[in-house]
């Protein structure tokens, strides 16, 4: 029998880090992540993530969203990293991509990079950087597991979703927005070999 909290296990629905929707199996957190169909500087792109109040369905997506983003990534026309602007109930707060999410050497592998989230604590992303089946794992600086990017399996069937998933620890619920933002920005770093 399971002791304890149960992780938030979000359904990656498309698998693409644009263009997608990240719904937790338990219906408790719902993201909606889409491009902008246009952008303040000409030539660069955006991201922006919903939080979104139900589920995905195909009469939710067909509605326009009527809400600001929780958070807006933008990137510069050549795909290099721009700013990530999180809405706050103060203002928002605009980071340099490039400040948010460090190398973790000056050496070291691009696809490790840690960041600071808004309880003050460092956390670090690695692509495929334990022994686990993980394809991406985040962890505080003393590897404590804070989440995890699941693919789906080659030999499973996946019904309406890429069957891929990202599980966040209850523990680190408050700070899912943090999690996800960052962790579009690491597959944008993999996808343009920053």
């Amino acid at each position: 029998m399971l002791q304890g909290p149960l992780p938030y296990i979000l359904e990656d629905r498309t698998g693409a880090h644009t263009a997608s929707d990240f719904d937790d199996i338990y219906d408790r957190l719902f993201f909606h992540v889409a491009t902008a169909p246009h952008t303040q500087r000409a030539g660069s792109s955006a991201v922006m993530i919903y939080n979104m109040p139900r589920r995905a369905s195909r009469h939710r997506d067909a509605q326009p969203l009527r809400h600001a983003p929780a958070a807006v990534l933008e990137f510069r026309a050549d795909g290099a990293l721009g700013s990530v602007a999180f809405a706050q109930p103060a203002g928002t707060l605009t980071i340099p991509m490039a400040r948010y999410l460090c190398k973790t050497s000056l050496f070291g592998r691009s696809l490790s990079r840690k960041f600071m989230c808004s309880d003050g604590r460092e956390y670090k992303w690695v692509h495929r950087g334990g022994a686990g089946p993980q394809e991406w794992t985040c962890t505080t600086a003393d590897d404590y597991l804070v989440a995890h990017y699941d693919l789906k399996p080659a030999d499973v069937r996946a019904y309406g979703v890429s069957g891929h998933t990202l599980t966040i620890y209850e523990a680190f619920a408050p700070l899912t927005l943090e999690l996800l933002a960052s962790f579009i920005i690491m597959r944008h770093i993999q996808l343009y070999n920053l």
